[in-house]
């Protein structure tokens, strides 16, 4: 398993939650129960700073009371960016006197917007390979802003200040647990799990990282699809007049069911499907790509001594494309999570090296490499966004 360090934070004991609970039992994980928490992932001055000082737009944040979505024009104003007009940027002012009133405030996308949840949310999204998202709750005392309603993801609710009561029917249908969570604490939900939670006599603020899993069902209704496609004969229409008698049709049914069962069973390309929805998840991630316009401005000074450093949170798979007659000398494709690139296969061993370093130099790879073939493939990964030009070096 990869670095669990994200994970950790939020359940203590990775390993027994991975066995026992995900996916399968809530799980209240009070904030004594780990090392090091998770609940100043997004504090209520930050809270503050994002509503007052960042220009948040619709539908980066909502506002909720007693489970009705007030209209956004309560909470937004018309201003111009530029040239032109917008009509959807927060009214500070507004949103204050909403929650005074006592409705929720909701921050929505928080792993694409915030950076420290965006950051965490990275991390545990290569811990499960599963993608995460990141939603907050910033309720007054005494409200309650989502009815009892259940999610189709996962979810850990991360208490960061104030106390909230929470109501959980779990399900295999056990005894509702009526619990409080207090700053630090965690409660995990499968999808699928009911739930309603409302402020007792202090305001609350919780982050919900959601977990939108992949399922066995989506996995085999690909596997049926990918059949069902292969089968002309399911395209032909049902004899004129047969909602007469449906049931004389009943055992051609039965005969093509089973049909299309075997050819399901008989398939060999189960694999692909998992491999294509692995690529899938790959594929889904944004990287951060910080620091990467300064990177640009100065791709011209790297030479054999810059320091650079792997971006951890960029996924980088290397594959054989193979040789053919049209060309002799197989490439090799560099797979990032938004493109493909081909580079010629001379480079692998030195491109393998890159991507197992933490941190490297251009002459690291001179027993692989001449000095300018390396200095043109770091530049071009450091233009990628697979290195960054290390600026603060380690020990430096």
């Amino acid at each position: 398993m990869v670095d669990a360090h994200a994970l950790t934070r939020l359940v203590g004991d990775v390993a027994d939650f991975l066995d026992v609970t995900f996916g399968q039992a809530s799980l209240h994980v009070p904030a004594s129960g780990r090392p090091i928490g998770a609940g100043d992932l997004l504090t209520i001055d930050d809270v503050d700073h994002l509503v007052a000082a960042t220009g948040l737009r619709s539908p980066g944040f909502r506002l909720v009371r007693q489970g009705e979505t007030l209209p956004v024009s309560r909470v937004t104003r018309k201003v111009r960016i530029g040239s032109r007009p917008v009509d959807d940027l927060v009214d500070v002012a507004a949103v204050h006197r909403e929650v005074g009133a006592g409705a929720t405030l909701v921050l929505q996308g928080l792993h694409r917007s915030f950076a420290p949840v965006a950051s965490f949310c990275r991390d545990l999204e290569r811990t499960l390979t599963h993608p995460v998202q990141a939603n907050a709750y910033l309720t007054p005392p005494v409200a309650q802003g989502l009815d009892l309603h259940e999610d189709p993801h996962d979810v850990f609710a991360v208490q960061s200040y104030g106390s909230k009561r929470w109501v959980v029917h779990p399900p295999d249908g056990g005894p509702a647990w009526d619990l409080e969570l207090r700053p630090g604490d965690v409660l995990y939900l499968p999808a699928g799990t009911r739930h309603a939670a409302q402020t007792v006599d202090d305001a609350s603020l919780h982050l919900t990282i959601g977990v939108r899993t992949v399922t066995w069902r989506r996995i085999i209704e690909q596997a049926v699809d990918a059949v069902l496609a292969g089968d002309a004969d399911l395209d032909r229409s049902l004899p004129a007049g047969w909602a007469e008698n449906p049931g004389d049709l009943v055992a051609t049914a039965t005969v093509t069911v089973q049909r299309v069962a075997q050819r399901l069973a008989d398939a060999t390309d189960h694999p692909i499907v998992i491999e294509r929805e692995a690529e899938r998840f790959w594929g889904s991630r944004t990287p951060d790509r910080s620091g990467g316009l300064r990177d640009i401005i100065e791709l011209d000074r790297v030479d054999d001594r810059t320091p650079l450093r792997r971006r951890g949170d960029v996924s980088v798979r290397v594959l054989g494309v193979g040789a053919s007659p049209q060309s002799p000398s197989a490439d090799i494709e560099v797979v990032l999570a938004d493109r493909t690139l081909r580079l010629p296969a001379s480079v692998a061993p030195a491109l393998h090296r890159v991507i197992a370093a933490d941190r490297l130099q251009p002459s690291d790879l001179d027993d692989l490499m001449d000095g300018p073939s390396r200095l043109v493939l770091t530049r071009r990964l450091v233009r990628e966004g697979v290195l960054t030009i290390e600026r603060d070096p380690v020990g430096a």
